[in-house]
């Protein structure tokens, strides 16, 4: 019987489920009783043989897979069919190594290669990886690795799951992901976001559960719970009824409990995505990633299939707005037909729109073709570009988009340059837009794929939300809107303290805008102003989250599913005498027939709100450390 125990990791994707857990084993790795390799011409006719395979079976898995996760699917089976692989592979077999283990290094040799150009590229390792132990098992006549069957619900547990697993798995059966390794903003972590299922990931300890161990997770918060106690189940099912209850009537709009609007909307990456956004309730996309047109080609995409894609976009969001990011791409995305040549730091080099200004060809083509979108629909069109740190850089997007006749441009702010000199920036675009991925790795020096520096690629730390706040300070400056298009986006918590600091709209994964709308509406701007001032006046990036809960009204626990709470923390309300004081989801109590205490964490569920009418010479004190305002008769 397995043993009761807590794990803790990184929540990537709200939402809790309690089920067995089913085992995705390590593949079998290297054959270590193979010999060497005698006839390298012959063993490497072999492996070609078995990527081959591989290539094809993933063909046909994209074949039959939804549109979002075919180009996915269609990376891999690539990678298999690379000549670039086979030859590295011949290399090995002439240095006399067996198949499996010629196999084996030659693909860690291009995984490293792949990790050091960072970015995109990086995130292509783990689909690398997947390649290596389909050909080995291919090789060894053994089962192809990757999820288990089942008969029933399961949480699925892995050290890692490669994208092409992920996109596939069925929310239905799948009720939770837990993975020993990766971090907040890996392809997995996204997919599962999409895919609406809880999700856990670094959680270290996880692969030494047994097969069918019964495991509970709150992907809101990153816990596991090993071996369940009825009880903590029964909770874990609460959480979910009483979450359910915060997001009913969740519809329309996003705007705060007192009227200040943000709009809320899509991230999308293909048509299909825009199809499928467009039929939930949100006001439209903040981020169409352009760049999937372009990537895996030998050529660029031609101003008729451009323009045709552009057109289906926004005709599938009609009226809603839609904002465009133009290509971004370059060393960490590297184009076949753009290839500029080796860099020694491509994560800092020659990419987004600086691409564009080496290949001015490129991006005519695309602002072309957005226009020519445009007319044909009226839609609510925003382009913004990518990676602009300089006024100089802003002009030349600037000039070149509204020559066009493009209607709204704008940048994005993913380097602290671009936050630090906001107001600058802004006087020449018409908006802009926060990469909170790119603007964290950046401030905080830290890959953002590096599993190992999770914490320092915390959105919540201090430092990020400073930049943020330069960024919004820059837009009041100017009048100009400033959105938000990154992961942070979509949490719940977070979405509270961006609005505090001055973002104009959040844009995310379509399943999570239900959660950040409920959010939203549970608190009124000058409480998201106050969470957003001691996020960023906080030491650390725990410590801040921990002050931001202190503020939140009780039913946006049950938002977030977290039980461990803070104690409350004091602040100031000014009332004035005869003055209506309207408490919003609080509770009221008679403290001892002569005072009235206002406590954020008391709940009232049979009534939303409470009005106080102050009398003449009515007193309001602050109880010290406890979050409690006093009224003194």
């Amino acid at each position: 019987m397995a043993t009761h125990d807590v794990l803790h990791g990184i929540g990537v994707s709200a939402g809790t489920a309690a089920a067995p857990a089913a085992i995705v084993q390590p593949a079998p790795g290297v054959d270590t009783t193979e010999p060497g390799s005698v006839d390298a011409a012959a063993d490497g006719a072999r492996v070609r043989e078995a990527l081959a395979a591989v290539s094809a079976r993933l063909s046909d898995r994209a074949a039959n897979a939804p549109e979002e996760t075919k180009a996915i699917l269609k990376a891999t089976a690539q990678l298999a069919g690379d000549r670039g692989l086979a030859k590295a592979v011949d290399k090995k077999l002439k240095k006399g190594l067996g198949v499996t283990q010629a196999v084996y290094d030659a693909v860690e040799d291009y995984a490293q290669m792949l990790r050091g150009l960072g970015g995109y590229m990086a995130e292509r390792a783990t689909d690398l990886y997947d390649v290596r132990d389909r050909a080995i098992c291919e090789l060894r006549g053994l089962p192809e690795p990757g999820v288990p069957a089942f008969d029933g619900p399961v949480v699925l547990v892995a050290r890692d799951l490669a994208p092409a697993e992920t996109a596939t798995l069925n929310p239905e059966t799948v009720l939770g992901i837990i993975t020993e390794v990766g971090g907040p903003t890996s392809h997995t972590a996204i997919l599962a976001a999409q895919l609406g299922i809880p999700a856990i990931v670094k959680a270290e300890g996880i692969m030494a559960v047994e097969e069918g161990t019964m495991l509970a997770l709150d992907g809101g918060v990153g816990e596991v719970i090993v071996a369940p106690t009825d009880d903590e189940v029964d909770l874990l099912k609460e959480r979910s009824r009483r979450r359910a209850l915060a997001l009913a009537g969740s519809t329309g709009e996003g705007a705060t409990y007192d009227g200040y609007r943000v709009k809320l909307l899509a991230n999308i990456g293909t048509v299909d995505d825009a199809i499928k956004s467009s039929k939930v309730d949100l006001e439209g996309s903040g981020l169409f990633r352009t760049e999937f047109l372009f990537l895996e080609r030998s050529e660029a995409p031609t101003l008729e299939e451009q323009t045709d894609t552009y057109t289906k976009v926004l005709q599938a969001f009609g009226s809603r707005r839609v904002v465009v990011r133009t290509l971004d791409a370059g060393a960490d995305k590297p184009l076949s037909f753009a290839d500029l040549g080796a860099e020694e730091n491509p994560a800092l080099g020659v990419r987004g729109l600086r691409l564009c200004q080496v290949r001015e060809d490129l991006i005519d083509t695309q602002l072309q073709a957005l226009a020519a979108a445009h007319k044909a629909t009226g839609a609510d069109l925003w382009v913004m570009a990518p990676m602009v740190a300089t006024a100089d850089e802003a002009t030349w997007f600037t000039d070149k988009a509204r020559g066009y006749g493009l209607p709204k441009v704008g940048i994005m702010i993913e380097v602290p340059a671009a936050a630090l000199r906001a107001e600058q920036l802004l006087s020449i675009v018409d908006f802009a837009s926060i990469g909170t991925n790119d603007l964290t790795q950046y401030t905080m020096a830290a890959d953002r794929l590096d599993g190992n520096l999770a914490s320092l690629l915390d959105p919540w730390q201090p430092a990020v939300l400073e930049m943020i706040r330069h960024a919004c300070n820059g837009g009041r400056a100017t009048g100009k809107p400033i959105g938000v298009c990154g992961e942070a986006g979509g949490d719940p918590l977070l979405a509270l303290v961006l609005t505090g600091l001055g973002v104009a709209s959040l844009s995310m994964a379509p399943s999570k805008v239900k959660s950040v709308r409920a959010a939203l509406r549970m608190h009124d701007l000058a409480t998201c102003q106050q969470m957003a001032a001691y996020a960023v006046d906080a030491p650390n990036a725990k410590e801040g989250r921990e002050n931001v809960l202190k503020l939140v009204a009780p039913a946006m626990l049950d938002l977030l599913g977290n039980q461990s709470v803070p104690g409350p923390t004091p602040f100031v309300c000014v009332v004035r005498p005869r003055q209506s004081l309207r408490i919003v989801s609080a509770g009221l109590g008679v403290v001892d027939g002569s005072r009235l205490v206002f406590d954020p964490f008391l709940d009232r569920p049979e009534k939303s709100a409470v009005k106080i009418r102050m009398r003449p010479r009515a007193a309001i004190a602050l109880i010290p450390r406890t979050g409690r305002l006093r009224f003194v008769m």
